[in-house]
């Protein structure tokens, strides 16, 4: 595989709070026999966007695959929500997809061929019905980013039908521990049984982008739901499957 990874954090200890970094996925790319690229980019900014279509293409000629994945969330109450980064969040979360795509598009319509990958979120469906009785943890602005994240997902999917290019959105079905949602407290890690392993996200995305697009564009589902109807995954459970009282938390 021939890989262009991109986030603000290209080196071990950029980032103040979070582990992890851009050339230590590149390292694990190499290690494993594939070919990758780093490139540091905030998918907020035109010009990072712009830059990082460049660079994939001045590297490996193409874009046959994108992947969104980069998201922003603050945990806080919309009354006490500051407006300039609400109008972040959208950027990092909506607009960075909707620019990216905007970039490969043109290539892939050429080449009748192409997938496009948004990760989302369970919150995307809101709470549930109401009325409600307990108090939020201020997930909304989140939530809202990615309901957005999704409906962009199915118009676009409906635009570039006819040039064979598959676009969907994948949530997880439980949460995924990551830097980000440990440091939120929304798992404690990898032991804990609310979560599910990483590599289920990543084969539901990989499952995604290499389906033909007759059978996957425009969906939009859960990491387990996917697995499952594939069958690549034995008793899947949380979020998109059938179970009863699973009692996992999602994001």
């Amino acid at each position: 595989a021939k890989v262009v990874c991109a986030a603000r954090t290209l080196n071990e200890g950029d980032h103040r709070l979070l582990e992890g970094s851009l050339s230590g996925t590149v390292a694990q790319i190499h290690g494993a026999g594939g070919d990758a690229i780093a490139v540091a980019v905030d998918v907020s900014d035109e010009a990072d966007c712009r830059n990082l279509t460049q660079a994939a293409i001045d590297a490996y000629g193409r874009v046959d695959i994108l992947v969104n994945d980069a998201a922003l969330t603050y945990y806080v109450p919309i009354v006490d929500f500051d407006v300039k980064r609400w109008a972040k969040a959208f950027a990092v979360n909506v607009h960075g997809p909707f620019m990216l795509s905007k970039l490969v598009l043109p290539g892939m319509i050429e080449r009748r061929r192409g997938a496009i990958v948004n990760i989302s979120s369970g919150s995307a469906i809101g709470p549930g019905r109401g009325p409600y009785r307990e108090a939020g943890r201020g997930g909304t602005m989140y939530g809202a980013t990615k309901a957005a994240l999704e409906r962009f997902s199915q118009g676009l999917a409906q635009e570039v039908a006819a040039y064979n290019i598959a676009v969907s959105a994948v949530a997880p079905s439980h949460v995924v521990p990551t830097p980000g949602t440990v440091y939120h407290k929304l798992v404690s890690g990898t032991s804990d049984p609310r979560s599910e392993p990483p590599i289920l996200m990543a084969r539901a995305a990989l499952l995604l982008a290499s389906e033909p697009a007759a059978k996957v564009n425009g969906r939009i589902t859960y990491s387990q739901q996917i697995l499952g109807e594939y069958g690549l995954i034995e008793n899947p459970a949380g979020r998109g499957v059938t179970t009863k009282g699973s009692g996992y938390s999602q994001i």
